[in-house]
């Protein structure tokens, strides 16, 4: 089914028929209440993002879980990239909430252009660093394993040395190696969802640009 706007541009180009015509400013009023929608989702849906593993937590598994860096002896360093998730996600809310007051400004096409060519980069900062961090808790924890007490390590995954016909040193290498390829395999499936999510935000963002563009031709 077509959308709105496209009804609208085809019955603005309808120069030769007796239907309503619409004006630039009436087109250009529709694109930017449509950009200023498309934020707003992208606002919320960051702030969804930040909250649901935060309301995972108050499920006890999900707590008991977390003894499991310490026992690695990777407490500090998880907290520390903890500090540092939360202050840059939540610089980056912060500047989605930006550009939403900056879009609900009824200014020129071209400063409309400038600010969704704006939030679509600000986006993409937001994905690059989400993925990042996702990946590196998954090789920390890979470094943690192959570097941690041989004991501890054992504790941890719930082994004996007389279970297994491998040394500690090769559990180690192959435990950390099925991490690797665990972060990168989740780090994909969470980039196509981002791609599902945000792209889609995203791509009609790009749209409401190109039609802004051709406005000003």
């Amino acid at each position: 089914m077509m959308d709105e706007l496209e009804l609208l541009k085809k019955d603005w180009k309808k120069q030769g028929q007796d239907l309503p015509k619409l004006s630039y400013d009436e087109l250009y009023a529709m694109i930017w209440k449509r950009s200023s929608s498309i934020v707003k989702w992208i606002f919320i849906i960051s702030i969804i993002e930040f909250a649901l593993p935060h309301l995972l937590y108050l499920i006890p598994s999900a707590r008991e879980g977390i003894s499991f860096y310490d026992d690695l002896g990777l407490k500090y360093v998880v907290l520390g990239l903890t500090v540092l998730q939360y202050v840059v996600v939540f610089y980056f809310i912060f500047q989605f909430y930006q550009r939403y007051r900056e879009i609900t400004v009824l200014d020129s096409a071209k400063e409309l252009m400038r600010k969704i060519i704006r939030t679509r980069k600000t986006v993409k900062n937001y994905i690059v660093f989400a993925l990042s961090i996702f990946l590196l808790t998954f090789l920390i924890i890979a470094i943690g394993i192959l570097f941690s007490d041989g004991d501890s390590f054992l504790q941890v995954f719930e082994l004996e040395n007389k279970s297994v016909n491998m040394t500690v040193q090769q559990l180690k290498f192959l435990i950390s190696g099925v991490m690797v390829a665990t972060g990168v395999v989740c780090t994909a499936l969470l980039g196509l969802i981002y791609f599902l999510i945000y792209g889609l935000l995203l791509r009609k963002l790009g749209r409401n640009y190109s039609e802004l563009k051709r406005l000003e031709v």
